[in-house]
């Protein structure tokens, strides 16, 4: 620390107080009875100020700079505005001995001898309070709530805002310690209040507001008069009897002197947020000092110390930024750092510190060794064991434990001093003397080396990574680079002030000097970019400067030496600096470079620097050629071009190396089809038909499908033409594209066809078929596009694709819910098993939704169609059993429809004798299994409730009975239970005139017949009518074996003469009347019927014995008299006599099923 005498003026009386504007620009003294204002920038009296008219002892400046206060041993204080104009006065009873302006609310204090006032510009007037003893000294807190008043008994009072005493201390030394200064510490870096307390006790003490006292008491040896901080607290400035200024710390320790006088000092001030300091004295000298705070500090790669607050030292890693801070409660005066060692000298010992581990990114250090003595060095250095001081020409080795061990004597002044490593114990020092001499000298040797001698004194000194060069900067800012083997001069560079070599690669270091970084790599010239400060390190990429009092790690792109290495084609020396720090930019270049001058490892290595597996790709390919034979440059050369996108300079390489088909691919790749067209020239007309049908690919790709098509075409690609015109629905172009086409050309003309059918155009379609006689996919296109009219007229010209028409047909007639033609479609189609199939599943259908009448038109429908199927002798047996069983349940459904509608619907269709026979006709069916969908209860719910209507009582009684042990519906049971407790009533017998007759053997048979519809006697069943289901009056007979149906049929139509039948009834006639008789001695009809003879052949035993005509009977037969069921084959006729010719009997020529008038169901 130096102090630098600025300005200096002299008062003519002595100078009690002084106060700084709080901008640092004027400086108010007291002296005498007059204020006096000087500029502080060069000690201009601006203005001296008269108001008060006896000594002026004190003064003080608002924090606002509006205003200042003056007191005086005229009882009064002044208020002044900045424009040094008095506004305002005021008196105490006692002389002014201090002011002090509150830093927050501008409240001036004012204290006398006997009290103290609290003035503010919102007052009226001064609030006053009485002190004790006399106040000398007095100071805010720096939030403006407290005042501490110092008095002349040594007392303390701590005073709020109001005046209020809130703390008193009390000192030791009471009035033999009377208080002269006091001053609370501005610093906001503390949590707590301190007040710097300064006593003619000569003692300097500190205190919290609570009043308990910070530490010990300093003895300051001298009677001080004034105490003041530096702005942000960190130092303390006191002045006194000693006649001069001292410099503290803010804990108390004395740092140094800052200026002697010639007199008392009483008062010392520092400029606001600065280091000047303002002096004024007993004698009225003033003096304005500048304080230069010198850098101590220590360099060892990464790591950086240096000193703070005076007495603090800090280490700081330049990389990670962390900062450890080491309190040595003195003085600082030199630092030295080497590897895990810390050296500091304060003013009587110099401390060891080392490092807890050997980790590079430890920071705690303990201390090591400490030696008590004072040494008087100008540059100090530190090794592993042992302290090297530098004291003018002479050097020495010290152990830690303070012993000298080695001195070495120079010819001149030492300048420079530095470690360059070794073994610990064995480190050798490069040494710069001030007469040009440079020595190396290893700490264990008594001899020194001289490295070499030049003309010129030494600034500063480095040695490069492997001890081979050296360079140096003399006292002409020259930065001297030498070869230490030879002690060639290499190169020389100007304006410099420091120099490093960079600690990672030989041939690179940098300096500074005149605001510039230089930065020089091997021979070529300077790399310049600006910076301020002295460089100190230069490690990788990152180069340590020290500007002002702080170091820092600045981070340096090494892209200008890469680049100059580049243009020289040096790719391995490019890569060492690449790899200290450029940009990805800069890596890239690099590789490109070491790419195109084929040296492939240095590429590869900074390819994955920046992780481009494209080109990493390439090298890899290559290097495997390579290794494969393959010696062509050219080739690899053109091959990286390409990659590069140098497209036209590759293809010149691979034409050169005779690889042409190369470079078109490249081309096409590429989609530079002109380019390629050009190289190509008028070549093979295959390579530009390739080349067009790339052309069109990439068209194509790119979404240009009507460009790609017209290049297709005229390549003669037609399937890729086509595909993208079926695929836009282009169907002109298809069009066009199929008419041009050749007959022959059948897989095109396919995808055409495809495409029309697709985009709904069969017409076209069917054109392409056509064209190509293609008849099957022709009539596929017919079925898919459903053009049924089309498909049959070309089925019928064709008969080989019956089956590919009507199975769709049929399958479309399904779907459609055309069942009944779907199934007549699968017949004529010959498909008799989806035939089948399907009407199975209508009729299953019908009956499941209760349309029993459809459920038996669809069964009569099943067995036409397995008596079809039975004409093969394979299925005859299988399908005649199917044909009988679906013709009884066709029946059954038919008269089980009946039953539903009236047990279902609220009206009955049918009169109470149709439904009383059809509910006997299936019950006397339904002996075994019941069939899906009819009900028994509902059959004999309408039987019970017909026969009670009709008389037939007794069956009525019977089906009641029968219904009390069946599961009933609710809706029946009140009906039933009504039903069966009613016919009660009635007589146990049925009505004869229900009774059936059996027309073979005339006999009466029960209402209900255990035999089911046959006759109890004869066992002739019973033929119903279709509509009534009453007994019909025919007998089915058989023809005697060996008459075919043609020939009965040619007999009945002969119809043999018989006898005419005489009338029986005869007219009388007489005078008086006319009398009509039934003649009772004629013939019946059958006692010459041959027919009628054989109905009572054989009649009444247990098995039923069929009526067997020959050829007589059937010639006696009349043909109306007989009804023929003309069954398709195999099944033989049947034939029925009618045995009452005179009833009318109709029979269905396509369902044969029998009836009165009406129509029979099956038709």
């Amino acid at each position: 620390m130096r102090a630098v005498l600025t300005w200096r003026d002299k008062a003519e009386q002595c100078v009690y107080d002084l106060a700084f504007k709080p901008d640092g620009t004027q400086l108010i003294l007291a002296a005498g009875n007059r204020l006096l204002v000087y500029d502080t920038s060069d000690g201009t009296l601006l203005q001296p100020l008269k108001g008060h008219k006896d000594t002026v002892y004190c003064v003080a400046y608002a924090k606002d700079g509006k205003r200042f206060a003056s007191g005086s041993a005229d009882k009064s204080v002044i208020i002044w505005t900045s424009k040094l104009e008095g506004i305002l006065k005021y008196t105490h009873n006692d002389s002014i001995q201090c002011v002090s302006y509150n830093p927050v609310t501008h409240q001036l204090a004012s204290c006398s001898s006997s009290d103290f006032g609290l003035w503010s510009p919102e007052q009226k007037s001064v609030s006053k309070h009485k002190s004790s003893s006399k106040i000398t000294c007095c100071s805010w807190t720096n939030d403006g709530q407290y005042l501490a008043l110092g008095m002349f008994s040594g007392v303390i009072s701590i005073r709020n805002r109001n005046g209020e005493e809130k703390v008193k201390i009390e000192r030791p030394g009471g009035s033999l310690s009377p208080l002269w200064s006091i001053c609370w510490s501005p610093s906001r870096e503390e949590h707590n209040d301190i007040l710097a307390v300064a006593d003619w006790g000569q003692k300097l003490s500190f205190y919290q507001l609570s009043g308990k006292q910070i530490g010990k008491d300093r003895s300051l040896n001298f009677d001080p008069c004034c105490l003041s901080y530096f702005t942000k607290g960190e130092y303390i400035l006191l002045g006194g009897s000693d006649k001069q200024v001292s410099l503290f710390t803010k804990d108390g320790v004395r740092l140094g002197t800052v200026g002697e006088q010639n007199s008392w000092v009483w008062t010392c001030k520092v400029k606001p947020d600065s280091n000047y300091v303002v002096v004024g004295c007993q004698d009225g000298t003033i003096s304005f000092y500048q304080l230069i705070f010198s850098t101590v500090h220590g360099l060892y790669k990464d790591r950086y110390a240096y000193r703070d607050s005076m007495t603090d030292v800090i280490v700081q890693h330049l990389i990670t930024e962390q900062k450890v801070r080491i309190k040595c409660k003195e003085l600082v005066k030199k630092i030295a750092i080497y590897k895990n060692r810390l050296a500091v000298q304060l003013p009587e010992k110099i401390l060891i510190h080392e490092l807890y581990s050997d980790d590079s990114l430890d920071m705690r250090y303990r201390m090591k060794e400490k030696i008590v003595r004072k040494f008087e060095c100008n540059l100090l250095v530190v090794c592993a064991d042992h302290i090297i001081l530098c004291q003018e020409k002479r050097l020495q080795c010290l152990s830690f434990s303070g012993v000298k061990e080695r001195e070495w004597q120079m010819e001149s002044l030492i300048r420079y001093i530095k470690v360059i490593g070794g073994p610990p114990g064995r480190e050798g020092l490069l040494v710069g003397l001030k007469n040009g001499q440079i020595l190396k000298i290893f700490v264990d040797s008594l001899f020194a080396i001289v490295l070499l001698k030049q003309a010129t004194a030494v600034r500063c000194l480095d040695m490069s990574a492997s001890r081979n060069k050296l360079a140096v900067v003399d006292e002409n800012d020259t930065c001297l680079v030498y070869d230490i083997h030879t002690k060639e001069l290499l190169f020389q560079e100007p304006n410099a002030n420091s120099v490093a070599w960079n600690t990672q690669c030989e041939d690179m270091l940098c300096f500074s000097g005149g605001g510039y970084l230089n930065i020089k790599a091997s021979t070529f010239p300077v790399h310049q970019q600006k910076l301020q400060g002295f460089v100190v390190g230069y490690n990788g990429s990152r180069i340590f400067c020290l500007h002002a009092f702080s170091m820092s790690a600045v981070e340096v792109p090494q892209s200008a030496p890469m680049y100059q290495y580049l243009d020289r084609k040096m790719f391995r020396e490019a890569y060492q600096i690449a790899c200290l720090g450029v940009t990805d930019t800069d890596w890239r270049e690099l590789a490109m470079e070491a790419l195109e001058g084929l040296e492939f490892e240095t590429a590869k290595k900074a390819f994955t620097r920046v992780q481009d597996l494209r080109y990493l790709e390439l090298i890899n390919s290559i290097e495997e050629r390579k290794k494969r034979g393959e010696t062509n440059n050219d080739l690899f050369l053109a091959d990286v071009f390409s990659y590069q996108g140098k497209f036209h300079e590759a293809a010149r390489l691979y034409k050169r190396s005779g690889h042409e088909n190369l470079a078109l691919d490249m081309y096409t790749d590429l989609r530079m089809f002109e380019y390629a067209k050009d190289f190509l020239g008028s070549g093979d007309p295959k390579e530009t038909k390739m080349l067009i049908t790339k052309q069109a690919d990439w068209a194509r790709n790119i979404n240009e499908p009507k460009a790609a098509v017209e290049m297709y075409i005229s390549a003669g690609e037609h399937g890729k033409a086509i595909e993208i015109s079926g695929d836009h629905g282009w169907v002109d172009t298809l069009i066009d594209i199929a008419r041009k086409l050749d007959k022959a050309e059948r897989e095109p003309l396919l995808m055409c066809a495809h495409y029309f059918k697709k985009l709904d155009n069969p017409g076209y379609a069917a054109e392409t078929y056509l064209k190509i006689g293609d008849l099957k996919s022709l009539v596929h296109l017919h079925v898919d596009t459903q053009r049924w009219d089309e498909a049959f007229a070309l089925g019928e010209k064709h008969p080989e694709f019956k089956d590919d028409i009507y199975v769709p047909y049929a399958q479309w007639l399904a779907e459609n819910d055309r069942f009944e033609e779907a199934q007549k479609a699968f017949h004529k189609a010959g498909r008799q098993g989806e035939a089948v199939r399907v009407l199975e599943q209508l009729t299953h259908n019908a009956v499941v939704e209760s349309r029993f009448n459809d459920a038996a038109y669809y069964y009569w429908m099943l067995s036409m169609q397995c008596l079809d199927i039975a004409q093969d002798p394979a299925q005859k047996d299988v399908m005649l059993g199917k044909f009988h069983h679906f013709q009884h349940l066709a029946e059954l459904y038919h008269g089980y429809h009946a039953i539903q509608r009236y047990t279902e619907e609220p009206f009955s269709f049918h009169l109470p004798e149709t439904l009383f026979n059809i509910s006997r006709f299936l019950l006397h069916s339904l002996t075994k299994d019941t069939p899906l969908g009819i009900s028994k209860v509902n059959t004999l719910f309408t039987l019970a409730k017909q026969s009670k209507a009709l008389g037939a009582y007794k069956l009525a009684r019977h089906a009641y009975d029968k219904l009390q042990g069946l599961q009933t519906p609710a809706r029946f049971q009140k009906s039933i239970e009504l039903g069966s407790l009613t016919i009660r009533s009635k007589p146990f017998q049925d009505s004869e005139e229900l009774v059936p007759l059996c027309y073979r053997c005339s006999t009466n048979n029960p209402l209900l017949n255990n035999l089911g519809n046959v006759c109890i006697n004869c066992r002739q069943p019973f033929v119903f009518s279709a509509s009534s289901y009453e007994v019909l009056h025919l007998v089915e007979f058989y023809l005697e074996e060996g008459i075919t149906d043609e020939e009965a049929i040619s007999l009945i139509d002969l119809e043999a003469p018989r006898h005419k039948r005489e009338n029986k009834w005869q007219e009388i006639a007489s005078n008086t009347s006319q009398t009509l008789r039934l003649d009772e001695t004629l013939d019946s009809m059958g006692d010459d019927d041959p027919f009628t003879a054989k109905l009572s052949f054989e009649q009444g035993g247990l098995e039923f014995v069929p009526v067997v005509v020959n050829r007589s009977v059937l010639r006696s037969m009349s043909r109306r008299d007989v009804l023929i069921k003309r069954w398709p084959p195999p099944l033989r006729w049947q034939y029925f006599r009618s045995l009452l010719p005179d009833a009318s009997i109709t029979m269905c020529p396509s369902c044969f099923q029998v009836s009165g008038p009406h129509q029979a169901w099956g038709c």
